[in-house]
């Protein structure tokens, strides 16, 4: 794709084999890095963050053509800062070898498994979050000790060459480095024979990815979103839901994998639901064309689809809400406003894809049972919130639906949160990093047996028949006798 407002991204196609390979060259030299190494490590990008706040900043307001700079702060610098924090803090327990339990057969010895960095870790960044999703892996994989190749999005070119820079000036180009180009360079880095790769995006380019990487038997985490649902019940106040699920929603204008992609609210309060949801967004967006609190989408193209949706939408009879508050027009920006669906049903574009916009359909259900049968239905997404005080029907509803991740009364929050792993399930992804699961993610498991000096395999070795056989087998007929079936 491009868009008018992108620079040119580099058509020429890097040495990406050779990147590669003086990586895994690095790697084979230093395949276990201490801990001071990786700190040091951690704390050159901590440092660079933060002189480099503004200008990332700055490069993704120049992509998005208007991008909230509180935005960028709560969500591609904080974030990534407390990851290195959360690293910094916990990696001497992390590293260290953990016992596990020797079974007879191998007494006396010392079982413990052993995480090994895995080697080189790729990484595929989206446009809409162009330094978070790009950093975020990248401290869990320095964290286990790893090399880092990283490919930017050329749908966020200013982003992407920052990046580039701000590596280059802070890294060895074995320990880690930045790509950028187009769609080219990007496939053929999805071939690379990676120790791991790391894909965010879409589901369909999302089997892609993961078919070139099974060439080279590469393992992948792929983040690839979905149709999040919000469930509130009948209970919960609608203007807190609507306010809570509206900060969700109107952030990076809804651009989010884990945005609140549809409403299931009870019936009788569909359209109270949206007058409330309508009066949080007016007071949180008072004007919305020179509002620089109000993000545009990040293309023309991406705009064009959007509003296709809602062509699609109320040629097929929904009731189209447009909260615009000061009636603005928008010709020659890619600024859209939120917009309330009344009426979607699933012959509608907007409920089939993704929204990934500010957009907000909101589907009607008469009991809870319908709302969890409505969602599990449909293909598992990457979050979904819930709205109730009362905290055993929240676990219920835990219990009975899968996703990525959840909140409870609230929303998107739990990807900033650094102990909980983030990842999808199904159609919404696999795998996980952030906190100790992004560790493991980047590590290799090696189970380790250590024996001493005396042998005792040697006692029960062939010819088979001998008597320590025998007292085994007596032993393993006494300990695993048949249970009784409750």
């Amino acid at each position: 794709m491009s868009a008018p407002h992108l620079t040119p991204v580099e058509t020429q196609m890097p040495d990406l084999e050779g990147l590669l390979m003086a990586q895994k060259k690095a790697c084979a030299a230093d395949p276990m890095p201490d801990r001071a190494t990786r700190i040091r490590r951690l704390d050159k990008l901590h440092n660079a963050i933060l002189d480099n706040r503004a200008r990332i900043v700055a490069a993704c307001n120049k992509d998005f053509s208007n991008r909230a700079g509180a935005e960028t702060e709560l969500a591609e610098i904080m974030p990534v800062l407390d990851g290195i924090a959360y690293y910094r803090k916990r990696l001497r327990k992390l590293m260290k070898p953990q016992r596990r339990h020797a079974p007879l057969t191998v007494m006396p010895a010392r079982v413990e498994v052993r995480y090994q960095p895995v080697g080189v870790v790729g990484i595929v960044v989206p446009w809409n979050f162009p330094f978070f999703l790009g950093l975020s892996p990248l401290v869990g994989a320095l964290a286990a000790g790893n090399r880092v190749m990283i490919k930017t999005s050329e749908f966020a070119p200013a982003s992407g060459a920052l990046m580039k820079e701000i590596m280059a000036g802070i890294y060895a180009e074995n320990e880690v480095t930045v790509v950028t180009g187009g769609v080219e360079v990007a496939t053929e880095f999805t071939k690379l024979p990676f120790d791991h790769l790391v894909f965010t995006g879409s589901t369909q380019v999302g089997k892609i990815v993961m078919k070139a990487a099974s060439d080279n038997l590469t393992p992948v985490t792929l983040e690839l979103g979905g149709k999040s649902p919000a469930i509130i019940h009948d209970n919960f106040p609608l203007d807190e839901a609507a306010s809570r699920i509206g900060f969700g929603k109107g952030f990076n204008a809804g651009q989010i994998c884990v945005s609140p992609d549809y409403v299931l609210c009870p019936r009788d309060k569909v359209n109270a639901f949206a007058t409330e949801f309508s009066d949080a967004m007016k007071k949180a967006y008072p004007s919305l064309r020179e509002n620089p609190d109000y993000t545009a989408i990040i293309t023309e193209r991406q705009k064009t689809r959007l509003e296709g949706y809602l062509e699609d939408a109320a040629e097929k009879g929904a009731e189209i809400i447009t909260i615009n508050p000061k009636g603005e027009s928008f010709d020659g920006t890619r600024k859209m406003p939120l917009t309330v669906v009344l009426g979607a049903d699933d012959s509608m574009l907007l409920m089939q894809e993704e929204i990934f916009g500010p957009i907000l359909p909101v589907v009607p259900y008469d009991t809870m049972e319908d709302a969890i049968a409505y969602v599990n239905e449909r293909p598992r997404p990457l979050a979904l919130y819930y709205f109730d005080w009362d905290k055993g029907r929240a676990d219920d509803v835990l219990a009975r639906t899968h996703s990525g991740g959840a909140c409870v009364n609230d929303t998107v929050t739990h990807v900033g949160v650094d102990d909980i792993p983030f990842g999808g399930i199904g159609p919404s992804g696999m795998g996980h990093y952030h906190g100790e699961e992004g560790f493991r993610t980047f590590s290799k498991a090696k189970g380790v047996v250590r024996k001493g000096k005396f042998n005792a395999t040697a006692l029960v070795a062939p010819p088979w028949g001998n008597f320590m056989y025998k007292q085994l087998m007596m032993l393993q007929k006494f300990r695993f006798r048949r249970r009784k079936i409750k």
